[in-house]
C-alpha cells in the first residue's frame, strides 16, 4: 500500500471527478445547469412515469433521505411535475414536464459524448471489457454501498 496511485479507490474517485468535469462541460455547452444525478432522475422519470421519490431513489442508487433534494431542484427548474397520486391523495407522483421531455431531449447526444470522452483512452474492445468490470465490481459491493441500486426483478442490465 505504498503507492496510492495504483490503488483501485483512489483511481475510481480520479475517474469520477473527470467525469463529472467533463459532464459538466458538455451540458454547459447546451446552456444548461444539470448534475449527473439529476440528469438520471430525469432519464429514469421519463421512462418510469408515475413513480415516487423512494423508487426513483432506488433505480439510480441514490440516498433515499437526499432524493428531496434532487427531486426539490427539479421541479424548481420546470422540469419535474409532483403530481397527486390518484389512488392515494398523500402520495405524488413524479412525471416530466414538457420542459423536462425538450431538455433530455437536447442533453442525450451530449451525455453519449461524455461517455466516448471518458473511455476514449481505451480501445473498443477494452471498453466492452472495462465496463464488464466496472459493472461486476459494483454489483459486488451494491449492498455495501450508503444508496444500493435496487432495480425491478424484471429489470436486466444489458451486459453487452
Amino acid at each position: 500500500m505504498d503507492d496510492l496511485y495504483q490503488l483501485p479507490g483512489h483511481l475510481i474517485r480520479r475517474l469520477q471527478q473527470a467525469a463529472v468535469s467533463i459532464f459538466m462541460a458538455e451540458i454547459g455547452e447546451v446552456g444548461q445547469d444539470l448534475t449527473p444525478v439529476q440528469f438520471g432522475a430525469l432519464v429514469v422519470t421519463r421512462q418510469n412515469p408515475g413513480l415516487d421519490q423512494a423508487t426513483l431513489a432506488g433505480l439510480i442508487a441514490y440516498d433515499r433521505t437526499t432524493i428531496g433534494g434532487v427531486v426539490d431542484r427539479l421541479v424548481q427548474k420546470g422540469l419535474v411535475l409532483r403530481v397527486v397520486n390518484g389512488q392515494d391523495r398523500r402520495a405524488r407522483e413524479l412525471r416530466l414536464s414538457e420542459a423536462g421531455e425538450h431538455l433530455l431531449d437536447q442533453a442525450i447526444p451530449h451525455v453519449e459524448r461524455v461517455q466516448r470522452i471518458i473511455l476514449s483512452g481505451l480501445d473498443a474492445t477494452e471498453q466492452q471489457q472495462f465496463q464488464a468490470l466496472l459493472r461486476k465490481a459494483t454489483d459486488a459491493v451494491n449492498e455495501r454501498s450508503r444508496a444500493p441500486l435496487r432495480l425491478p426483478e424484471k429489470y436486466e442490465i444489458n451486459s453487452g
